[in-house]
């Protein structure tokens, strides 16, 4: 066992350290979910969605304390505000429709049969949540698995380890069944151990691909079902027809936010030629007036990166492209905080790019993008379809119906017209290729976390 450690990106000291749970404290957590969730399994969902609020109450009331947490762990500007926002439509969503997406499924009925189908929970979740959107991501398992009469078990990232004991604080102002919900501090062994126990109904976990590979070899065997959100190499197309101001202000938005530590951030624009030119400079133009610097400071917009080698990933990528033809557009020196070694990384824009380079091709998940010019649809699918993952993609243009017919042609789990990097809870969260498996959010979500049971009830003679 390892203790998990947060250094701070602020200025690389350790801000954070907690043991990991002995094997026994494992053992009761588990033990206690299960006797937990049986009891909850009897609670109306009504009543459970009243709990829910309860919680999402206590945890909103937390945000002062979490929003300087958040910038210390993970480079955040205090400036945006945390999470909580998104966190609070989510959640209030899923309680508004959980009746119907949980609501028995009844066919056309025959004489003298009672026919249906009910949603019951899978029994205990574990949710092995991230450091990018620690609360966001979290929310939309913990949330729903809830409400759907599952027991949770959350193992969050070291990064932001202090997020798992917020969860818990809040849940802890609820009456909930003892051990209903559990913040358990495990190190990569641990959770593998767990994970491949037996005693887990469903995983879900948000990380890299090599990490969703290890939790599918971890289950192997075990029956328990994946939800698993991992890489994405989100394009945006600008057509044409395009609002071409909108999309640069949101784009550059989509790509930088966050220093591009968004599952659904932007990190490849193709842009049309007769627009190219004049979308280059206004990306620059705006890029350039972002502030890098103290995430505690409220001038900062643009923090350090989570950790020093996830800027030395970005650093190297951009090197390499520059080395192979592409043009950088900002010159780093513009941005004081940027400095070699650090976790501070100044945004960047490169031109002249192609898919043989790996900015263009491999997760950057960092404040870097590339544009490419294209002549037309064709080559903008062509070109958004070369990836090995699918999460969302970006069109810009006035016509919807050609946006939701470029869609359609479009390897994704999420196609969005003039808007990007955005989750709305009434639709389903997922991915294609190596971007995952399953889904959150919407009905579909909440039948990510249920088992349906078929009742077929003759009547006596």
């Amino acid at each position: 066992m390892t203790d998990q450690i947060c250094i701070s990106p602020i200025d690389g000291r350790e801000f954070v350290r907690r043991p990991t749970a002995s094997a026994a404290e494992i053992d009761a957590a588990v033990a206690d979910a299960k006797r937990a969730q049986a009891e909850w399994a009897e609670v109306s969902i009504a009543e459970r969605g009243a709990k829910m609020e309860q919680f999402l109450k206590a945890l909103l009331e937390l945000n002062q304390q979490i929003i300087p947490e958040l910038a210390s762990q993970m480079g955040r500007p205090v400036r945006n505000g945390g999470e909580m926002r998104g966190v609070e439509e989510r959640v209030k969503h899923c309680v508004e429709t959980a009746e119907a997406s949980l609501a028995d499924v009844v066919p056309a009925q025959r004489t003298g049969f009672k026919r249906f189908i009910r949603r019951d929970p899978l029994g205990t979740v574990l949710v092995i949540a991230p450091w990018n959107y620690p609360f966001l991501t979290s929310v939309n398992t913990i949330v729903p698995a809830l409400i759907a009469g599952n027991a949770v078990l959350l193992k969050h990232a070291a990064q932001t380890i202090l997020v798992g004991e917020r969860f818990q604080e809040a849940m802890d102002k609820v009456d909930l069944p003892k051990g209903l919900f559990r913040n358990v501090v495990l190190d990569h062994d641990q959770a593998g151990k767990l994970i491949g126990s037996g005693a887990i109904d469903h995983i879900n976990f948000t990380g890299s691909v090599a990490g969703g590979r290890a939790v599918e070899r971890a289950a192997a065997g075990t029956f328990a079902s994946l939800g698993l959100e991992l890489g994405g190499k989100d394009p945006a197309y600008v057509r044409e027809d395009a609002d071409l101001e909108s999309a640069i202000e949101n784009l550059v938005d989509g790509a930088f936010y966050n220093s591009g530590q968004c599952c659904c951030g932007i990190e490849r624009v193709y842009v049309h030629e007769s627009h190219y030119d004049r979308f280059v400079e206004g990306a620059i133009e705006l890029t350039s007036k972002y502030v890098l610097g103290n995430p505690l400071d409220d001038a900062t917009t643009l923090g350090p990166m989570a950790h020093k080698r996830f800027a030395d990933t970005v650093r190297a990528q951009t090197s390499e492209a520059i080395a192979a033809g592409a043009k950088a557009h900002l010159d780093p020196r513009a941005f004081s905080a940027d400095e070699a070694g650090t976790a501070y990384l100044a945004p960047q824009i490169l031109t002249n790019v192609d898919h043989s380079m790996r900015v263009m091709t491999e997760e950057s998940f960092g404040p870097v993008v590339g544009i490419m010019k294209v002549s037309g649809d064709a080559e903008a699918v062509k070109l958004m379809n070369d990836s090995q993952y699918g999460l969302t993609a970006s069109i810009w243009t006035r016509d919807l119906a050609a946006a939701e017919k470029l869609g359609e042609q479009i390897e994704t789990g999420t196609v969005f017209a003039n808007r990007c990097d955005y989750l709305d809870p009434a639709l389903a969260w997922t991915g294609v290729k190596d971007t995952g498996r399953g889904a959150s959010l919407s009905e579909i979500g909440f039948h990510q976390l249920t088992r349906p049971k078929s009742f077929h009830l003759k009547e006596a003679q």
